[in-house]
């Protein structure tokens, strides 16, 4: 995204993205009587920051131990420099990853696992995730528990 279009982003854009962080299913009405505009210019805005890529999709925050997936981990990894595509790649295709980042500082990824329990997390770190030829090493944290960060009610 270029800085023209983060700039684009007016005070009533924020809003809307705010409630919809809080409430991905809220309806267009509602997003506009809450900001203030009419539907139309609701509708219009939400689909222009959904073209513009501002709005990458719209989700379900999930207790992911009540889905079964009851061992939670972030794992971090070392790989041979210059990998980082080859091994994103690898690593999307992987059942239960939630979230990868590439990372400054003492390790150069940073993912996000959820299995079904410690075993299953045991074979995704051992079994899949050091198999990747250019990953160096890596360091299991356990999640004991999860708080989301849900944007304030607030405008």
């Amino acid at each position: 995204m270029s800085a023209e279009q983060v700039s684009r982003l007016d005070r009533v854009d924020r809003s809307i993205l705010r409630l919809l962080r809080q409430d991905g299913r809220a309806s267009i009405r509602s997003v506009a009587e809450r900001v203030h505009v009419s539907r139309a210019n609701a509708y219009a805005r939400i689909s222009r920051m959904v073209e513009d890529g501002v709005i990458r999709g719209f989700t379900a925050r999930v207790d992911h131990e009540r889905a079964g997936q009851a061992a939670s981990a972030y794992v971090t990894l070392r790989i041979v420099q210059n990998s980082w595509r080859t091994v994103r790649e690898q690593l999307l295709r992987l059942p239960g990853v939630a979230h990868i980042a590439l990372v400054g500082g003492d390790y150069d990824v940073l993912m996000l696992v959820h299995t079904e329990d410690n075993r299953a997390l045991r074979e995704l770190v051992l079994g899949s995730i050091q198999s990747i030829p250019e990953v160096l090493s890596t360091r299991t944290m356990l999640v004991f528990e999860e708080t989301d960060q849900i944007p304030p009610d607030g405008l």
